[in-house]
């Protein structure tokens, strides 16, 4: 059964920096899509950004493009998600998710993660002001 966990979160200043980590247990990173998505109080969830570990073609939300980066450690069954210059709004807990792909497009893969299946427990992030 895949397991995900969420890691790396915290309190930062508007401007700085934060490495969020999702690290994968009982599969392999080969050939998946994943994807991190959020979520604020009073909110529908968001997807961020979405990566394939097999060719790593990535997906960004218009929102975040240019400020956050998304990769992915294969070897150790990991994906990261560099965000810089960080923005209050973009205070929210953040949730990664991992599934085969049934197309390469990511986008579709994310609309699949915000119908189907279930969330962890997440890590919180909060950017001041």
């Amino acid at each position: 059964e895949v397991q995900l966990v969420e890691s790396g979160g915290g309190l930062v200043q508007a401007g700085g920096s934060l490495r969020l980590s999702c690290a994968a247990s009982g599969f392999t990173f080969d050939d998946y899509h994943i994807g991190w998505f959020r979520q604020a109080p009073g909110k529908e969830r968001e997807g961020v950004s979405c990566i394939s570990s097999d060719d790593g073609s990535t997906y960004y939300a218009d929102s975040v493009k240019g400020r956050f980066t998304i990769s992915s450690d294969n070897a150790k069954n990991t994906v990261y998600l560099q965000m810089n210059s960080l923005k209050p709004e973009d205070t929210a807990v953040y949730y990664c998710r991992a599934e085969r792909p049934i197309t390469p497009n990511l986008e579709v893969t994310m609309k699949y993660f915000r119908d189907f299946g279930s969330w962890g427990q997440g890590t919180q992030v909060t950017v001041s002001s």
